[in-house]
């Protein structure tokens, strides 16, 4: 696995992944133990995403993912060991970087609406996009799984007043859909907009095309289910982290 996740550029996702994950640590903070955390929380946000423990978590997962799928590969390393190709990826990962920006998320919305008022072949094209890989949907699964585990974290570490569950924590995650759903779909647009906007109508039709191959399709259920193990990893360790503040005790 250790050439395609070169090929995928897994590191600079990896690592887009760990500058999210800081700032999250810091919105949990704010929201579960505000003054609690301190230095000492931010160094364990920092453990939690450790760029050499979620490669390893996401190597392993993405090897199960393609034990019944290893024919795809070669036709996924056909496509993205290309100019076009390493393009399309630097710039997935410029734009979920850039979207850390209050101001570049806020322009992108902006820009968003722009396209959607006008019925702009270009959106259209992105909303194509957008389904055929159901980003939409396996953005929210994803979140509702990391949300589950983050629960089941909580749990473990004694961060619940009363008792919760596993029955319990389920229905309070499906309670969170929607907010989640809308959350994606605010989010999902600009990003598309920021990482395919530089891309000519061709670039984007050869990413469509590879997209709807079986090739691409197997890539995008491989990524979603390799991102979702490593995210529920994390969650739940963050969960477990953030109980032991929650009742006062040492990290």
């Amino acid at each position: 696995m250790t050439g395609l996740m070169d090929v995928l550029q897994v590191d600079a996702v990896l690592q887009v992944m760990r500058l999210e994950g800081l700032r999250y640590g810091r919105d949990m903070e704010a929201d579960l133990f505000p003054g609690k955390g301190g230095a000492a929380w931010q160094e364990v946000v920092g453990l939690v995403y450790d760029i050499a423990t979620m490669r390893k978590r996401f190597e392993t997962a993405l090897a199960a993912e393609f034990v019944a799928g290893e024919d795809a590969i070669p036709a996924i390393t056909a496509f993205f060991d290309t100019n076009l190709g390493q393009r399309i990826l630097t710039l997935e990962v410029e734009a979920r970087t850039a979207l850390m920006d209050e101001a570049v998320e806020d322009a992108a919305v902006a820009k968003v609406d722009e396209m959607m008022a006008e019925a702009a072949p270009q959106f259209g094209v992105l909303q194509q996009f957008a389904d055929v890989n159901d980003l939409i949907d396996m953005n929210v699964s994803g979140a509702m799984n990391s949300n589950f585990s983050f629960f089941m974290g909580l749990a473990e570490g004694g961060g619940f007043a009363q008792e919760m569950s596993e029955e319990e924590m389920l229905m309070e995650v499906w309670a969170q859909e929607p907010d989640i759903r809308a959350q994606t779909e605010r989010w999902i647009y600009p990003y598309l907009v920021l990482a395919y906007g530089p891309l000519s109508e061709a670039e984007m039709a050869q990413y469509l095309a590879f997209s709807q191959s079986p090739a691409g399709r197997k890539l995008n259920l491989a990524l979603f289910g390799a991102f979702d193990q490593v995210f529920a990893s994390i969650s739940q360790d963050l969960g477990r982290a953030a109980a032991s503040r929650m009742i006062g005790e040492d990290i």
